[in-house]
C-alpha cells in the first residue's frame, strides 16, 4: 500500500498522506511514542531507497563520461595516426596517399573540440553528482544516528511512562493519608465514647454512693474502735 502511495503521489506527498492516515487513526506524530518513531523509520527507508536511486544515475553519469572520455581519446589517438600515415606517404612519394590520409585526419581533427567539450561538461556533471551524493550519504548517516538516538529515547521515554504508571498504581502517598484519616477517626471516636461516658453518668448517684461509702468507712472505723475498747475492758477484769 505504502509503495503504491509513493509510487502515484512521490515520496514526499507519499509521507505526508500515511501520515494523514496515522493521524485519522488516533495516531499522531506529534505523539511522541511508537508511532513517530515508526514516521521517522518510514522517512529513513525513503531516503535511503533516494540515495540508492542517486548512487544508480551517478554510477550511470560515470559510465558516460568513461565512454565519452575513451571516445575523445581514440578520436585523438586516430588523427595522430593519420597525420603519421600521411608524413610516412609523403616520405615515400606516395601523394596522394599522403593526402588522402591528411584529409581525414582535419576532419577527425574537425570535431574533437565539440567533443572536448562534451567530456569536460560530462566530467562536471559526474564531479557535481559525485559531491551531491558524498553530502546526501552524510546526511544519512546523520539521519540514522539521529533515528538510533530517537529509539534510545523513545525506550526511556517508555520506562519512564512505565515507572509513572506504577507509583500511580501503587498510590503509597494515597494509601498514607487514609491509614491516617483511619486513625484519627478511631482516636477521635474513642474521645466521644468517653465524654459520652462522662455526661452520661448520674451526678445524684454518684454523690450519693461516695455518701454511702463514707458512711461505710465510719461504721468500720467505729466498730474497730469497739473493739479496741472490749479488749480493754478485758484486760481490767480480775485474776
Amino acid at each position: 500500500m505504502k509503495k503504491a502511495v509513493y509510487w502515484l503521489m512521490g515520496d514526499k506527498a507519499g509521507r505526508v498522506i500515511i501520515g494523514a492516515w496515522n493521524w485519522l487513526w488516533g495516531l499522531p506524530v506529534e505523539s511522541g511514542g511508537k508511532v513517530a518513531v515508526a514516521v521517522a523509520e518510514e522517512s529513513l527507508r525513503s531516503m535511503q531507497e533516494s540515495v540508492q536511486k542517486l548512487a544508480a544515475a551517478v554510477a550511470t553519469q560515470v559510465a558516460a563520461y568513461q565512454r565519452a572520455k575513451t571516445k575523445y581519446e581514440e578520436k585523438v589517438r586516430e588523427m595522430q595516426t593519420l597525420e603519421r600515415q600521411a608524413k610516412t606517404a609523403k616520405r615515400n612519394g606516395n601523394d596522394e596517399a599522403a593526402r588522402l590520409a591528411m584529409s581525414k585526419a582535419i576532419q577527425v581533427e574537425k570535431i574533437l573540440p565539440q567533443l572536448e567539450t562534451q567530456v569536460q561538461q560530462a566530467e562536471h556533471y559526474v564531479t557535481a553528482a559525485k559531491d551531491k551524493l558524498n553530502r546526501e550519504r552524510m546526511k544519512l548517516e546523520a539521519y540514522k544516528t539521529d533515528m538510533q538516538n530517537m529509539k534510545d529515547m523513545a525506550e526511556i521515554n517508555a520506562a519512564l511512562e512505565a515507572i509513572a504508571k506504577v507509583n500511580n498504581d501503587l498510590n503509597i502517598d494515597s494509601a498514607r493519608s487514609q491509614f491516617e484519616q483511619a486513625k484519627n477517626a478511631v482516636e477521635r471516636h474513642n474521645l466521644e465514647q468517653q465524654a459520652l461516658a462522662e455526661f452520661s453518668e448520674n451526678p445524684q448517684e454518684k454523690l450519693e454512693a461516695e455518701l454511702e461509702n463514707m458512711t461505710l468507712d465510719d461504721e468500720v472505723n467505729r466498730r474497730l474502735e469497739m473493739l479496741d475498747d472490749d479488749d480493754s475492758d478485758d484486760k481490767q477484769l480480775p485474776n
